[in-house]
This record gives structure tokens, sequence and C-alpha cells, in this order.
């Protein structure tokens, strides 16, 4: 079977983004094709998508040679996707339902790479659940996500920057995350009102003695009151004040000064 372009596949199915669903589409297979090789070989590899819409990033992740399992929660592109399905068989497999509440944990039985144009209004949310697993490394493999170019920038971003903040130190205490490309609004349809970038982060492996969940409460209260000194927004973290004080962390100090490795220490002393 001979899959049209996308586009007439959107046109053929009357098909529309929805902004309710943070839904944007990319038609430009050479682009697709080009977010689909930053994973690296994927061959005969095991692959989730979130969101596959029409299924554009579908496809190109298919021709790469990847096993697919889509997660889609709008039953207007089912039809679509299952035109791929009928082009590539046994290669893709696709679940309707919201993927912030399906286990991948359930979909695979080893490891396997995520790609993903992810919908602007969970993105972020996917991404935190994928980074807070208690179980180190994580089957996922690699994480390949379409953000709003400010989300990638705080995923990425330094210490003693406007951008670094809890996601920041999410991703990069047992990770090593970069920005793999950036995509102009120009490339969707409908075009957002923001510019776009591709987030690539594999595992690394995490410090020894270290909570996930205790860091993740440690970096909530820390950048939840970011304008503010350490002691007044860890004060009701129960210990933090002491763990500051063994450190040698200046309790005046305010949470974008603090760098991944003084978080991870703080909350390694929590965690004891």
């Amino acid at each position: 079977m001979t899959l049209p372009p996308i586009r007439e596949t959107i046109r053929q199915h009357g098909l529309s983004a929805s902004k309710a669903l943070g839904q944007n589409f990319l038609l430009d297979e050479q682009l697709l094709d080009r977010i689909a090789a930053i994973p690296g070989r994927l061959e005969g590899h095991a692959v989730l998508e979130i969101g596959p819409g029409p299924g554009g990033l579908t496809r190109a992740l298919l021709r790469a040679g990847a096993r697919v399992t889509a997660i889609e929660m709008d039953p207007r592109c089912l039809p679509a996707l299952a035109e791929v399905e009928a082009a590539f068989p046994g290669r893709l497999t696709v679940i309707r339902g919201d993927a912030m509440a399906i286990d991948p944990a359930t979909l695979f039985d080893g490891p396997y790479a995520v790609v993903a144009n992810l919908p602007y209004n969970v993105g972020t949310a996917l991404f935190t659940g994928w980074m807070s697993g208690r179980e180190w490394p994580p089957q996922w493999v690699s994480l390949t996500l379409m953000f709003q170019q400010e989300v990638a920038q705080r995923i990425v971003a330094e210490q003693d920057s406007s951008a670094y903040g809890r996601l920041s130190v999410l991703a990069q205490w047992r990770s090593r995350a970069r920005i793999a490309m950036r995509v102009h609004r120009s490339a969707f349809t409908p075009p957002p009102k923001v510019m776009s970038a591709i987030v690539h982060v594999t595992p690394v492996p995490a410090p020894p003695g270290v909570d996930s969940t205790v860091l993740e409460a440690v970096t909530e209260a820390a950048f939840g009151q970011r304008r503010k000194m350490l002691r007044q927004s860890l004060k009701r973290l129960p210990g933090a004040l002491d763990a500051l004080a063994a450190l040698g962390i200046d309790e005046t100090r305010r949470a974008e000064t603090l760098s991944v490795g003084e978080f991870v220490a703080i909350a390694e002393r929590l965690t004891a």
C-alpha cells in the first residue's frame, strides 16, 4: 500500500489540529526524517510515540525501521493511522487512550525509545514522569521530544540562568539532555505562536544514595519560591536547613544559584 502525502491524508480525512488537545501537525517529510534520525539507528528497535495525530512522524519512524507503539486519544486520527498500519504490516500498534493514564512498562517487554511531537498541554507532565522513576536506569533508552522552545531551554539550562529550575535539575542529575534541533513555527499546521525545539535525553548512572522523590520534594520547595532565600523556601521541608548547614551551603542563597550537584547532595542528606 502506497501512502499519499501527509497533507493529502489530512485533507481526505477532514482533519484539523485541536487546540484543546495541544495539537500541531508537522507535514515536511524531510524534517520528519531528520527528527526520526536523532535517536540513532532504529532498525528493529521498539519506539513509543505519544500523540501521533495523522501519522507524519509515525511514518518517518517506520521508514527508519522502527517497531512503533503509538498512543492517540483523538478518535478522528485513528482512520489515518489505520492506513499507516496497513502500509507497514506488523510494525505499528495504535492504542487509543490517554498517555497520562498508560504505564509504558505494560506495553514493552524490553527497552524502548520514546520519540514524540508531544502535545503542548501534557508535554511537561509526561517528561517529569519519565524522569522521576525510582528504578534507574529506566526501561527507556532515550527520549527525543518536541517541546515549546521555552520548555526545552528549561530542561537544558545551567545554574544562575533565568531558565534554570526544577526541570533542569530533574533532567540533569542522572541523564544527559541537549537541544538536538530547533523547529520554526512555520513548519507546523497550524503555526503555533511559539518556536519549538527537540530535546534528546539519555540516562547516565544515578548518584548512589539519593531517593528521586526526595530530590523532587527539594526542588519543588526551592523553586516554588525561587525569589526567596533558601532558609525561607526550604524551612517547611523537614531537615532541609540542617542539611544546608552540614553541607556548608549558605542559606541566604536562592535556588537558581545551586548547582545540580548541590541539590543532589541535599537530597542525599535527607534520604539517609
